[in-house]
């Protein structure tokens, strides 16, 4: 293989994978060097010079002419006078010796080798390039489309065909996607897995949910709404704290639209995630009340040491403050920083109810906690539930729920 097939084969693979010209010679030239170095030990005196549009190769080693005595005719960048002669017999003593070196003086063995290098060190470049590509795109969606669905993860493509992974972990749950379908997703990370760029996407980040709504809503956008945090049980529900600082603007209006169309689109992107917009505002009770909508708050106690908030609620409002699979209470703590603990307001009504820090002798301490976390802070509260109810509502098992409930029902029958 000559030089100017070598060049030319390489700049068109290089070209075919969108390098630059400049990268391209640069490659070259040090793939070159590389195998000066490896034949002369040194590429101090040599002078490469690529065309790459034209497949030209030139390289010249270059040597000062010294007398044959002298003691430094050993040193690399030195020629004696005689060997000098026999290349041009008018040189003198002093001129330098400009020799050009054929690629074939390397041998066939070096110059295959040298072909492999550049084809190599295109390829690194390219998953250079596709790594700092995505790296710059961290946090921000891409839509890409499923090619393979393995166990754990999904396979996606790009529109350049580079290979993108959404694990399962960063799936909404209610995800279900056939080959070919196009995916939305961020960008979570790019890691880098033995010399190969990873993209991983999630579709669960709050960010996604965020890029979502700048997507949907000119004012969130154009920075006019900020949004502040949002928390989420992907597929559940998700809370979003909004603010603007033009009074003019109604933050939540804006992210709701007219008739719920511009937060309808997210909520068909995210599974029918259910979302509630609050506004957010540094008066920490209001900012609860906010949090724990849609259920009405009667009041509220906090004790900023412990970082707990004590909520009190009329009895119909318990179960929605807790909301399905106890997810309001749960998001609303996330969201305000503080642990939310929920109590019954007791009426005229709630006489005959026994607080259940009364059976404190019969039912361990933490299990009585567990309960009171839910809002359930009376025995009567806890017998208006099933054991379903219990179940979902908690971590306990069904053996400690069937005697909980012989417990606080033996009080009433006594």
């Amino acid at each position: 293989m000559d030089a100017k097939i070598l060049i030319e084969s390489f700049a068109e693979f290089a070209r075919s994978k969108n390098v630059d010209r400049p990268t391209m010679i640069r490659i070259l030239e040090d793939v070159f060097r590389a195998m000066i170095r490896k034949k002369f030990e040194t590429d101090e005196n040599f002078d490469v010079t690529i065309n790459a549009d034209k497949g030209d190769l030139e390289i010249f080693r270059i040597r000062e002419i010294v007398d044959d005595n002298s003691e430094d005719i050993w040193d690399f960048d030195k020629i004696s006078f005689t060997e000098a002669r026999k290349i041009e017999p008018d040189f003198e003593i002093g001129e330098e010796v400009y020799e050009k070196i054929e690629l074939e003086e390397f041998g066939r063995r070096a110059v295959q080798m040298a072909r492999q290098t550049l084809i190599q060190r295109i390829k690194d470049l390219e998953k250079d390039i596709l790594y700092t590509k995505y790296e710059e795109q961290v946090g921000e969606i891409v839509s890409a489309e499923v090619y393979q669905i393995l166990g754990r993860e999904i396979l996606l493509i790009d529109s350049d065909g580079n290979e993108l992974i959404l694990p399962k972990g960063e799936q909404i749950p209610k995800d279900r996607f056939r080959k070919g379908d196009t995916v939305k997703a961020i960008v979570h990370r790019v890691d880098m897995n033995n010399g190969n760029p990873k993209i991983i996407l999630s579709r669960t980040s709050p960010v996604f949910l965020e890029r979502l709504f700048e997507n949907e809503v000119p004012e969130v956008y154009d920075g006019l709404i900020t949004i502040v945090k949002i928390v989420r049980e992907p597929g559940e529900r998700a809370k979003v704290a909004v603010e603007s600082y033009d009074d003019r603007i109604d933050p939540v209006g804006a992210c709701v639209g007219m008739k719920g169309s511009r937060i309808h689109a997210v909520v068909r992107e995210l599974q029918n995630e259910n979302i509630d917009v609050i506004n957010f505002t540094e008066n920490l009770d209001l900012y609860v009340t906010r949090a724990l909508s849609p259920a009405k708050v009667s009041s509220i106690t906090v004790d900023q040491e412990r970082k707990r908030i004590s909520v009190f609620l009329k009895p119909d409002q318990v179960s929605l403050a807790i909301g399905k699979g106890g997810y309001n209470i749960k998001l609303a703590s996330r969201l305000v920083g503080y642990e939310i603990d929920v109590f019954r307001e007791l009426n005229e009504y709630d006489d005959e109810d026994v607080d259940l820090s009364e059976f404190v002798d019969e039912i361990e301490g933490w299990i009585i906690e567990e309960l009171k976390k839910t809002g359930l802070d009376t025995a009567k509260s806890v017998l208006a539930l099933t054991k379903e109810d219990l179940t979902r509502r908690t971590e306990l098992e069904e053996e400690t729920i069937d005697e909980i409930f012989r417990i606080l029902r033996q009080e009433f029958e006594q």
